[in-house]
């Protein structure tokens, strides 16, 4: 299914999205943890909606340079070990809404990735038994400020502005994430194209180590790194991430 959060007449709630409807949950899709969900009887047209992002994590952990093509073009060969980064939840927005650039960086670079959202809490979960602690896919943005990551050293400050990870449109439960292909669109024209077929650490590998490291919480997001071609972004572009089978997500810059 595809769950999504979304404003109805300035109340936020949860939803499935079937078609061009959406079937309003009663609360919190972790209300009952392994419960199935069950909806109100409500139902909404999607353009009816504001769709939001998908959730509001406790965490949302980057990898960097997780496809061989993109750590060869940022001038250095793939970690052995997935490189893991934080990026702060105020940092979220949703479909439509707009990436503001800040006026402390000039290169500003889109990012396509697919995202991964933790379905319980969960602590040192082996490769074999990743798929039991997924609740679902979206698309994600990591956009970050290449200028300043450069400078820094570090990525907190480059990849930490508010705007910075636009997530959605809906997490898809149903997806396999295995090889689907991520793409990123900017005015229309792709600039990143590539399967996760191709990602140096797999979605199970990284649930490993990320989970290795802290406590995930229903709810936390993995961003599974960036293909090759990111590059910059401007005032009045439109940028689209799409993930094949699950939907697409658009934003403007402003």
């Amino acid at each position: 299914m595809r769950i999504a959060r979304y404003s109805y007449e300035g109340e936020v709630r949860y939803g499935i999205v079937e078609g061009s409807e959406v079937l309003e949950l009663p609360g919190h899709p972790f209300a009952a943890p392994g419960a199935p969900l069950t909806t109100t009887g409500t139902v909404h047209d999607l353009d009816a909606v504001r769709l939001l992002a998908p959730i509001i994590p406790s965490k949302i952990v980057g990898i960097g340079k997780n496809y061989a093509d993109h750590a060869a073009e940022m001038g250095g060969p793939p970690p052995e070990r997935p490189l893991m980064f934080l990026k702060p939840t105020t940092a979220l927005i949703g479909p439509d809404d707009p990436i503001v650039l800040p006026p402390e960086s000039a290169e500003v670079h889109h990012e396509a990735e697919l995202a991964v959202v933790i379905g319980r809490l969960c602590r040192r979960v082996p490769a074999a038994e990743a798929g039991a602690v997924i609740l679902g896919y979206t698309c994600a943005n990591d956009v970050t400020a290449r200028d300043l990551q450069r400078a820094d050293g570090q990525w907190t400050r480059a990849k930490g502005f508010d705007t910075f990870c636009p997530l959605g449109p809906w997490i898809d439960t149903d997806l396999d994430a295995a090889d689907v292909v991520v793409e990123c669109e900017v005015n229309g024209v792709t600039t990143q194209r590539a399967s996760t077929a191709t990602l140096i650490h797999t979605v199970p590998a990284l649930i490993e180590a990320v989970s290795a490291v802290m406590t995930l919480l229903p709810g936390d997001v993995i961003l599974t790194g960036t293909p090759a071609g990111v590059g910059l972004i401007a005032a009045g572009d439109e940028v689209a991430v799409t993930v094949a089978g699950l939907g697409t997500l658009v934003n403007p810059v402003r």
